[in-house]
C-alpha cells in the first residue's frame, strides 16, 4: 500500500485523504495547529465542489450549515442602502470551520498536531521527511496541502517570494459574535481604496476588512500586533460602524490578516512531490479558493488512482486537468478586486450606478 504525507489538515488535505483511502491509499495528515483547524469566515461550495461533496455524502449536510444570505447590498457613510447585487442562489455557502469539520468527519487517517514539516530528502523510492516533532519517516509521496504560506513548496521548490504576487490589497477578517444583522443580507461600505463588510454568518456574525496597498516593508504573517497597527492605520478616520469595529480589532486575540496574493508556478509538482490548493495556485480573496482546493483534491486522488505506479503520469495528468478550473480565476482576480474594493469615488459611484440598474432590468424581467 503506497503512503502518501499530506501537509495541511484544511480543505484540501482533508478532501485527498478521504479520496486516497478510498483508493487505497495509506494518507497521514500533518497540522501546525493543536488541532482541527477553524475559521468563520464565509467560503462557498459550487460548481465542481459540489459534486464531489455529494459522492462524498456530506452534501445534506453542508447545506444544513450553509448561511441564508441572499443580496450584497452598499451602504453610505449613514449606513443607508444605496445599491446592491443578489448573491447566486445555487451556492452553498457557509462558515469555514464548518466545511471542515464536515470534511475531516470522513477521514480515517492518521494525523501528527502541533507539528510540521522541516526537512524533505527525495530519491527515486521515496521521501525521507524530518518534522519539527515527530521521529522522522519514509513516505512514497508527499503533498503539500499547506496553504499560501507553504512550507512543503518553500522547502521543495524554493523561496516563497520567488511564486507569489502581492495584489496590492490586504484583507483582514474578524469574528464578532454579538453583531445583529439580518441573516440574508450582506452590508458593505466602501471609501477609495477601502472596504469593509459585515456578514451575518450562521449563529455568528463577522467582520472583513480590505485596503489597496504596496507591499508593506518587513510584512508577517505571523505578526498580529503588525496587523493591528495596519489595519488601525488604513482605517482611522473612518465613517459608518468603523470605529467600532476597530475598537474590536484591538481587543481581538482571533483577528486573520494576510496580503492578497497569487501564486504562479511552471509546475506544481517536483520527484515525488506535489502541491494542492492554495500552496499550488492561490487565488486568494475572489478565486473560489474552497471550491478549487475540494476539485482540485478529487482530481489528484483520482488521478493517482489510475497511475498508481507512476507518481510522475498522475501528478502531470491532475495538473493538466485541474490548471484548467484554476488559470481563468486567476485572470479573473484584477476585475474582481475593482468591484469589490474601487480606487476612486468615481469608481465607487460607477459601481454603485451599475448595480441598481441591474436590480431595476432583474425586477423588470420579474415581472
Amino acid at each position: 500500500m503506497k503512503t502518501v504525507l499530506i501537509s495541511g489538515a484544511g480543505i484540501a488535505g482533508s478532501t485527498l485523504a478521504y479520496w486516497l483511502t478510498r483508493h487505497g491509499f495509506e494518507p497521514t495528515v500533518v497540522e501546525r495547529a493543536r488541532g482541527r483547524r477553524s475559521s468563520g469566515n464565509p467560503v462557498d461550495v459550487r460548481g465542481p465542489a459540489r459534486e464531489v461533496v455529494e459522492r462524498m455524502g456530506i452534501l445534506p449536510r453542508l447545506r444544513a450549515m450553509a448561511t441564508r444570505v441572499t443580496r450584497l447590498s452598499f451602504v453610505d457613510d449613514h449606513g443607508r442602502r444605496i445599491g446592491g447585487i443578489p448573491m447566486p442562489s445555487d451556492d452553498i455557502e457557509l462558515p469555514r470551520a464548518d466545511l471542515a469539520r464536515a470534511l475531516s468527519s470522513t477521514v480515517a487517517a492518521d494525523h501528527l498536531y502541533d507539528d510540521t514539516i522541516t526537512a524533505l530528502h527525495q530519491d527515486p523510492g521515496g521521501v525521507d521527511v524530518t518534522f519539527e516533532n515527530a521521529a522522522p519517516r519514509r513516505f512514497d509521496l508527499v503533498i503539500g496541502a499547506d496553504g499560501l504560506h507553504s512550507a512543503v513548496r518553500r522547502l521543495a521548490f524554493g523561496p516563497e517570494r520567488r511564486f507569489i504576487d502581492h495584489l496590492g490589497i490586504y484583507v483582514a477578517t474578524l469574528p464578532l459574535p454579538g453583531l445583529a444583522l439580518d441573516p440574508h443580507e450582506v452590508l458593505l461600505h466602501n471609501t477609495p481604496g477601502r472596504a469593509v463588510a459585515l456578514h451575518p454568518g450562521t449563529g455568528q456574525g463577522g467582520a472583513a476588512f480590505f485596503f489597496r496597498s504596496p507591499a508593506v516593508p518587513g510584512f508577517d504573517h505571523r505578526d498580529t500586533a503588525q496587523h493591528k497597527r495596519l489595519l488601525t492605520d488604513a482605517f482611522t478616520p473612518g465613517p459608518w460602524r468603523i470605529p467600532e469595529l476597530l475598537d474590536q480589532v484591538r481587543q481581538a486575540d482571533d483577528l486573520f490578516f494576510d496580503s492578497v496574493s497569487r501564486v504562479r508556478l511552471d509546475s506544481w509538482s517536483t520527484g515525488r512531490i506535489a502541491l494542492l490548493g492554495d500552496a499550488a495556485s492561490c487565488v486568494s480573496l475572489f478565486g473560489d479558493g474552497s471550491t478549487l482546493a475540494i476539485a482540485g483534491a478529487a482530481t489528484l486522488a483520482d488521478a493517482l488512482a489510475v497511475h498508481r505506479d507512476d507518481h510522475a503520469a498522475a501528478f502531470r495528468a491532475y495538473e493538466a486537468r485541474h490548471r484548467l478550473l484554476t488559470n481563468p480565476k486567476q485572470r479573473f482576480v484584477s476585475p474582481a478586486s475593482r468591484l469589490l474594493i474601487p480606487a476612486t469615488r468615481y469608481g465607487i459611484a460607477a459601481r454603485n450606478t451599475g448595480a441598481r440598474l441591474l436590480s431595476a432590468v432583474s425586477g423588470v424581467r420579474a415581472a
